[in-house]
C-alpha cells in the first residue's frame, strides 16, 4: 500500500514538473509584449479638438484586417497605407470620440492617415463649437481587444503637455490645460508595473532561475532583496535620462543573465551566497524596465512619483511571483520525498527546469543579437 501511494504521489510530482516546463516553454515566444498606442489631443480655437492617434503597424494589420507593415524590416509601406487608409481611419473613428462632458458628441472630420516609420498615425478634427462645457476624449484603441493595452494620450502641443494612461477600465481623460491628478498617475504607473514583471517572462524565467536550489525563506529574502536595490537603481538612473545604454546591448545581456543562473543550478546548490548574483544582474534588468518603462514615457508634472509607483509595481510582481513559485517547490519536494518528514529538493527537478530555463535565455539571446 505505501509503495503504491508513493508511486501516486510521484507521478503527481511528475506532472506537476511536466506542467510547469510546459508554461515555460510556452513563453519562449514573447519575453517583451508592450502593447501601446500613443495620441496628442489639442484643443484649438472655435473649440476645434485635433487628435493624432499613432499605431504600430502590426498593431493596424491585426485590428483593421491590413496589410500595410513588413516584419522584416519593421517597417510600414507608405504605398500600402495610402491603399489601405480607409479601414484604418474606419477602426480609429469606431474607437475614438470627443465629447461634453455631458455626453453630448462633437462633429467628428474625415480622418487622414499617414505612414509613421514603423506605424501609421490617424489625423482626426472635431468640431465642438456647439458643444458646452468641459470636452472630455475618450478612446478604446488596442483596449476593447486586449486588456493589458494602454494609450499613452498627450494633452496640447508642447512638449511638456500633460499626459494621461487610459486602459480598458479608465478610457476617458478631460481635455483641458490641467493634468489630472498625481494619485491617479501613481495608480496607473502602479498597475502597469505590476502588469510588465508578469508580462516580462525572461524577468520570470530569471527569478525563477535563481531560488530554484531556495527552501529557506531568508535566501530568498536576500535574493529578492539585492535584486530590488539594483535595478531600483538603473530603473530610475535610465528613466531619468542620466545613464541610458541602447537596448541592443541590454537585451541580450538581460537573456545572458537567464542563462548563466540556470547553468549555474547544475554546478551549485548554494543558495545563500547567490543574493550577490542577483545584485549584479539586477543592475542590468533595471535598464530592461526602464526601456519598457520609456515606451509609456513619464508625465512632466509627476515624473518622481509615477516612477516610483513603476518600481513599487515591479515589485509586487516579483514578491507575488516568488511567493508563488517557492511554495509551488516546496509542494513538490514533499510529493516526490520517500520520507515526508525530511524532504528534501529533487535534483531533476532543478535540473529539468534549469534546462528549459537555459534554452529559452539562449534563444532569446539568439534572437536579440541576430534578429532584433
Amino acid at each position: 500500500m505505501r509503495s503504491a501511494a508513493a508511486a501516486r504521489s510521484k507521478a503527481g510530482g511528475l506532472r506537476a514538473i511536466s506542467t510547469l516546463v510546459a508554461l515555460c516553454a510556452g513563453a519562449a515566444t514573447q519575453a517583451h509584449q508592450v502593447n501601446l498606442s500613443t495620441a496628442r489631443v489639442e484643443l484649438r480655437s472655435q473649440r476645434e479638438v485635433l487628435v493624432e492617434v499613432a499605431l504600430k503597424g502590426s498593431d493596424a494589420d491585426r485590428l483593421a484586417g491590413t496589410h500595410v507593415f513588413d516584419a522584416q524590416k519593421d517597417l510600414v509601406d507608405p504605398a500600402k497605407v495610402a491603399a489601405s487608409a480607409a479601414p484604418i481611419a474606419a477602426y480609429v473613428a469606431a474607437h475614438v470620440s470627443v465629447t461634453g462632458a455631458d455626453g453630448a458628441p462633437c462633429r467628428a472630420g474625415t480622418p487622414e492617415v499617414s505612414a509613421d516609420g514603423d506605424g501609421v498615425i490617424v489625423h482626426s478634427t472635431f468640431s465642438c463649437g456647439n458643444v458646452p462645457g468641459e470636452l472630455v476624449y475618450h478612446s478604446t484603441v488596442l483596449t476593447a481587444a486586449d486588456h493589458t493595452a494602454r494609450q499613452v494620450v498627450l494633452i496640447g502641443a508642447s512638449d511638456n503637455a500633460p499626459q494621461a494612461l487610459l486602459d480598458d477600465i479608465h478610457t476617458s481623460v478631460t481635455i483641458s490645460a490641467s493634468a489630472p491628478p498625481i494619485w491617479a498617475t501613481m495608480q496607473r504607473y502602479l498597475v502597469t508595473g505590476i502588469e510588465h514583471i508578469f508580462l516580462g517572462y525572461d524577468h520570470i524565467a530569471f527569478l525563477i532561475a535563481v531560488v530554484l536550489w531556495a527552501r529557506r525563506l531568508w535566501p530568498v529574502i536576500k535574493i529578492v532583496t539585492a535584486f530590488t536595490l539594483a535595478h531600483s537603481v538603473t530603473l530610475s538612473l535610465a528613466a531619468l535620462q542620466i545613464v541610458v545604454i541602447p537596448s541592443a546591448i541590454v537585451e541580450p545581456a538581460i537573456a545572458a543573465s537567464i542563462v548563466f543562473v540556470a547553468v549555474e543550478n547544475f554546478f551549485s546548490r548554494n543558495v545563500d551566497s547567490r543574493w550577490r548574483v542577483a545584485f549584479a544582474f539586477g543592475l542590468i534588468h533595471g535598464f530592461g524596465f526602464a526601456s519598457a518603462l520609456s515606451d509609456f514615457g513619464l508625465p512632466a508634472n509627476a515624473v518622481v512619483p509615477a516612477l516610483a509607483a513603476f518600481n513599487v509595481g515591479v515589485e509586487i510582481g516579483q514578491v507575488a511571483i516568488v511567493s508563488i513559485v517557492v511554495p509551488a517547490l516546496i509542494a513538490v519536494d514533499r510529493l516526490l520525498a520517500a520520507d515526508r518528514q525530511k524532504p528534501v529538493r529533487a535534483a531533476p527537478l532543478v535540473y529539468a527546469l534549469s534546462a528549459v530555463i537555459t534554452l529559452l535565455g539562449g534563444y532569446w539571446f539568439l534572437t536579440r543579437v541576430f534578429f532584433a
